[in-house]
């Protein structure tokens, strides 16, 4: 932000390392105060200050929620040697030339600071602050923001080692038992980076009469804790979806990919805002409640080592998953079509049968074959013969 007035051309904050994108925990962060004035001016004092802070604001009704948390305080009052000093000790600035306050404080160890953050009930922002106190007159000041990502290494034995879990559920119509349907899913490791591939092996069974549809989506949970009230805000960010499942049968996932979008990485360490991400996988239900799955994910920043140990991981884990399936309740066998004599094939027009309500997907079809009459016998000369010989 740059300070413009009568007497003070330029007031601005610049780094020193203008292309640098963020800091982490432990950098240096330095920078200048550039100051032209348009007149003689005279300068009292001339501090900086370094901030960071967590703020959560959003209201609870007529009730008003605020928070606020602070990760960074840094103040410092510079000056000029080399300008010359009135009397009582104010330096006069003349126009013409450009005045250049240095500044550098260091950011906070690892554990004591979070990561920039932007949501929708809070925020934590990071700036440097400069202000120009002038005899006499109200005091000028101008601020620039800088970004801190702090590193959230996913190469940890814990977010490398698979997990998974199994749901079922009982369908009622009418409060008449309609069968259930089951899901049972896995994934290779819990931590991933942004552009990365999740690759989801799961079993998905459906006994009830209706058609079922599964499908998997990564979710963002943001936390926002104020006044000893908790706000939670979820967020669908990317989705895939299987193939419509009847009833009686089964269908499988071995080696289905999501790629993990364009995100944040995870913010754990603040304690009024917390971001996590879920893989939920799930079953679409019509007339009832989806069957929900979530497995926890962390994102980390990337470019922090080499991925190859667990990616070279994942083909084993596709593997052995692969093979893990032989535990799932699955049918015995594939139902018998050996009775059906008449080739029932989709050439006629698809019927929508219900709509899946679960975002813009497009609805579920099923076939309506036409009711075929049977042919009429035949006439023939030995039928009519018979009916004149009588």
């Amino acid at each position: 932000m740059v300070v413009i007035s009568k007497r003070v051309k330029t007031f601005e904050v610049i780094f020193s390392d203008p292309s640098k994108t963020f800091y982490c925990s432990g950098d240096k962060v330095a920078g200048k105060i550039l100051v032209e004035v348009a007149e003689v001016t005279r300068v009292s004092a001339m501090k900086v200050l370094g901030v960071g802070c967590a703020k959560v604001e959003y209201a609870k009704g007529k009730q008003k929620c605020r928070e606020e948390n602070e990760y960074l305080r840094y103040e410092e009052v510079v000056q000029l040697d080399d300008q010359p000093a009135d009397h009582d000790g104010s330096v006069i600035l003349r126009p013409g030339n450009k005045y250049e306050y240095m500044f550098g404080f260091e950011l906070p160890q690892q554990g004591q600071i979070v990561s920039s953050y932007k949501g929708k009930f809070g925020y934590v922002q990071y700036y440097v602050k400069a202000f120009m106190e002038r005899p006499a007159q109200p005091a000028l000041e101008c601020k620039k923001h800088f970004e801190v990502e702090e590193p959230l290494d996913v190469n940890t034995p814990d977010l490398l080692s698979p997990t998974g879990g199994m749901k079922e559920k009982k369908v009622t119509c009418m409060f008449i038992p309609d069968g259930q349907v089951s899901l049972n899913a896995k994934i290779d490791r819990k931590g991933f980076c942004e552009g990365e591939d999740i690759c989801i092996c799961a079993k998905f069974e459906n006994t009830c009469s209706r058609i079922v549809v599964p499908k998997a989506a990564i979710i963002s949970k943001h936390t926002y804790q104020a006044n000893g009230r908790t706000k939670v805000f979820r967020q669908k960010l990317s989705s895939v979806r299987g193939n419509h499942i009847i009833s009686g049968m089964c269908d499988a996932w071995q080696g289905k990919t999501i790629r993990v979008p364009k995100i944040k990485p995870s913010m754990l360490g603040c304690n009024i805002i917390r971001v996590e991400y879920a893989l939920m996988i799930y079953m679409h239900i019509p007339g009832s409640e989806k069957l929900i799955l979530e497995l926890p994910l962390v994102i980390g920043t990337a470019g922090l080592g080499s991925r190859t140990n667990s990616m070279s991981s994942t083909d084993g884990s596709v593997s052995n998953a692969s093979a893990s399936w032989v535990s799932l309740r699955m049918p015995s066998a594939p139902p018998s079509y050996c009775d059906v004599t008449r080739d029932c094939r989709l050439d006629q027009p698809l019927t929508p049968l219900l709509n899946d309500y679960d975002g813009d997907d497009s609805p579920i079809f099923m076939h309506a074959s036409a009711f075929q009459f049977p042919n009429l016998p035949a006439y023939s000369e030995v039928s009519v013969s018979k009916i004149n010989a009588e």
